[in-house]
């Protein structure tokens, strides 16, 4: 298997409700993921989710996580923010930290 055909069940930050997700909205590798990026990737699962509350923690930061394989809370507040940025500002971003993967 190579880095780009990993399942996106196997990727750091990624556990079996983002996996589902990200299958959902046509995203289930590695590869995958890196095409649609990160951000494009959470806007995705919000949009397919509306109303619901999705932690920036949880998605945003553990699908950017993933891609650089490591943990998303060590991605650094400037990458962070950075990634905030580019999320427009909505009802459906929850900006309080979180600890545990999903």
């Amino acid at each position: 298997m190579t880095d780009k055909s990993i399942p996106v069940e196997q990727l750091r930050n990624v556990g079996p409700t983002i996996a589902r997700r990200l299958r959902e909205i046509g995203i289930t590798t590695r590869d995958e993921l890196r095409t649609v990026g990160a951000v494009a990737a959470y806007r995705r699962v919000c949009a397919k989710y509306p109303g619901r509350t999705m932690s920036v923690c949880y998605y945003l930061y553990s699908l950017e996580g993933a891609l650089r394989n490591q943990h998303w809370d060590a991605l650094g507040s400037q990458v962070k923010k950075r990634l905030l940025d580019q999320v427009s500002p909505s009802k459906s971003v929850q900006r309080t930290p979180a600890s545990g993967r999903r």
